[in-house]
């Protein structure tokens, strides 16, 4: 098939590749030139396991090409895949005007029917905008449909080449047969292929990320209150999860979610609530709790140095919201190490693949470490707030020998406590005890 991808973000790049990948004639366009003529080199502007080997092997291949053109990837093309981004307005709600600037496009240039898919995370209503937007500039027959992504950054090839479920809102049953045709390669395993009308697949997307929000946020809290009482969250987290009817993903307690989907989710899906007049208290709680849970790391440090920090060196392992990604949108470490450095610390950070994307944010206000031990040299402390796989199981005894002050503030809770004391170190971490090597 003929298809168009327009938008070269996490989706969009990934959704070309791996449509590439199966056969397909796919071109991705973006109005970027600079990040065009990258792609056209192999140079991926995220980084996403697995994706570089698809872009290379299908370019090479004369599958998959790139090009700045949105017209005229609309023209040759059948299917129209929209796939740009959709930042949350001051108000929390969802920008639109890339999804309605590309719909334009495709009402001017569109000259044979098409099928026009928002896959794009956007409010319920948007695909009825983009037809009417469509409309407006094109007299042709076409379809539009609502088919949500449900791709976690860190493994988003992965979750395309094989989805749980593909969820796909249709207005008609010619587009259902075309889009059961693309997906057939994706979903021959047997997990589902999902027809619905489209109002309910926009509902789909928004609905699932509020959920999985809201078991993050629920587990932040209940692992505060284990620290209270003198539970374990770990032993609770096994507890609740071997029940068929809670399961165990998403009861991992942290620092609090972020990332591109999950903050904008709740904030538009409150406000679509609001605007029709359904308040969504649940999901209200869930996002003031995860501004809260932003904070922890931050005020266990403060605790441990009875509010002085000023003049403290802490070293910070992880930049990114969560490891196999350099996303540091809503980043909880940047919120940590914005903290330390307004209450006057100096502050080492080292992340293995977002120090670049922090820096647009940080500036030369961090020193930035190449290695993970770099940090460490002097430190009165160390922040983990991403669980990177090489900070699983560091040189224990080599870190005490470089700190100066032995004081591990884990977010990720990735050592075991009775561990951590008997090395020498003082080890804070969520919703366990605190532990200490006089302990």
């Amino acid at each position: 098939m003929k298809v168009a991808v327009v938008g070269t973000g996490y989706v969009g790049l990934v959704v070309g590749a791996c449509l590439a990948e199966t056969g397909n004639d796919v071109v991705c366009a973006d109005v970027d030139a600079p990040k065009i003529d990258g792609l056209k080199q192999n140079q991926l502007p995220i980084y996403e396991p697995g994706l570089e080997p698809l872009v290379s092997r299908n370019q090479r291949e004369g599958r998959l090409q790139f090009t700045t053109d949105v017209g005229g990837a609309v023209e040759r093309s059948d299917i129209v895949f929209i796939a740009v981004g959709t930042p949350p307005d001051e108000d929390g709600s969802a920008d639109l005007q890339h999804v309605l600037a590309v719909a334009r496009t495709i009402g001017e240039r569109m000259s044979r029917s098409k099928i026009v898919i928002t896959k794009s995370t956007v409010p319920v209503g948007t695909a009825e905008k983009v037809r009417a937007e469509v409309a407006k500039h094109s007299k042709t027959p076409f379809h539009v449909c609502s088919n949500p992504e449900f791709l976690k950054e860190g493994a988003a090839v992965e979750d395309f080449m094989k989805p749980d479920r593909v969820v796909v809102g249709v207005d008609s049953d010619e587009a259902a047969t075309v889009l059961a045709e693309l997906y057939a390669p994706f979903v021959r395993t047997g997990n589902p292929l999902i027809f619905m009308d489209i109002p309910s697949a926009e509902m789909t997307k928004y609905a699932a990320n509020a959920m999985l929000a809201t078991r993050i946020s629920f587990m932040n809290q209940v692992a505060r209150l284990c620290e209270a009482v003198g539970a374990d969250v770990t032993l609770v987290r096994k507890g609740i999860g071997t029940d068929r009817r809670i399961g165990p993903a998403f009861l991992f307690p942290g620092p609090g979610y972020g990332g591109s989907c999950f903050p904008k989710d709740v904030q538009a899906l409150i406000r679509t609530g609001r605007e029709r007049g359904v308040p969504l208290d649940i999901l209200a709680a869930v996002e003031a709790a995860n501004e809260r849970q932003k904070r922890l790391l931050f005020e266990k440090l403060e605790r441990h140095f009875d509010g002085a920090l000023q003049g403290r060196a802490i070293g910070v392992w992880g930049l990114a919201f969560k490891a196999e990604t350099d996303d540091v949108r809503e980043s909880p470490a940047l919120v940590l190490v914005e903290a330390l450095l307004a209450a006057g610390a100096s502050v080492r950070v080292h992340d293995p693949a977002a120090a670049d994307t922090a820096r647009r944010q940080l500036g030369d206000r961090v020193t930035y470490a190449g290695h993970a031990f770099d940090v460490l040299a002097g430190a009165d402390a160390l922040a983990i707030v991403t669980e990177w796989l090489e900070y699983r199981n560091p040189d224990f005894p080599r870190m005490r020998q470089l700190m100066r002050r032995p004081l591990v503030v884990d977010g990720r809770n990735l050592y075991e406590p009775d561990r951590l004391a008997a090395l020498g170190f003082t080890y804070d971490s969520i919703g366990r005890r605190l532990a200490c090597a006089s302990s």
